[in-house]
């Protein structure tokens, strides 16, 4: 059976002009350069077949995303166009669907983390009722302590357990 548990790691820009965009690709900027990787953020994916409007036969790959977003204000589930050329995905063996899911509802609506997120440069502790992105990925996965991990410390140890 197929793996449909990734972790996604965000190593593209994002698109557009204007003040929101130029300060989101200053934040991946500088996610990168301190955490010293490539990617900026991630998220726990679960890939799935979306049917196409009126067919029975065409159908569409998905990814459920959930992680806690600075640009959504904090834990939320979504789609996102993984195959976009923008992210890289890992397989997570031993990971299930329901795993994630139920992680997912204990901490959904809870706010983004800032101080947490600057703490995974500065390796200090952080609030426990907020989330960045990576701890939340590493805490869904049954890491301990969490808030010390990177996008790119997540990948350096996943794809060493490939």
């Amino acid at each position: 059976m197929e793996n449909r548990v990734y972790l996604a790691l965000y190593k593209g820009n994002r698109s557009g002009t204007g003040f929101e965009v130029w300060k989101s690709r200053l934040g991946d900027w500088l996610t990168r350069n301190l955490t010293r990787g490539k990617y900026s953020h991630c998220e726990i994916a679960i890939k799935r077949q979306r049917w196409l409007s009126g067919s029975h036969y065409e159908h569409e790959i998905v990814y459920d995303c959930y992680s806690s977003s600075i640009r959504d204000g904090g834990v939320r589930c979504k789609q996102i166009d993984i195959d976009s050329g923008k992210w890289d995905l890992i397989p997570l063996k031993d990971v299930t669907e329901q795993q994630i899911k139920q992680y997912f509802e204990k901490t959904k609506g809870k706010k983004y983390d800032w101080l947490g997120a600057i703490g995974v440069v500065l390796k200090c502790n952080q609030d426990k009722r907020k989330y960045f992105c990576s701890e939340f990925c590493a805490e869904s996965l049954g890491f301990g302590e969490a808030w010390r991990f990177s996008p790119n410390d997540l990948s350096a140890i996943l794809k060493r357990d490939c």
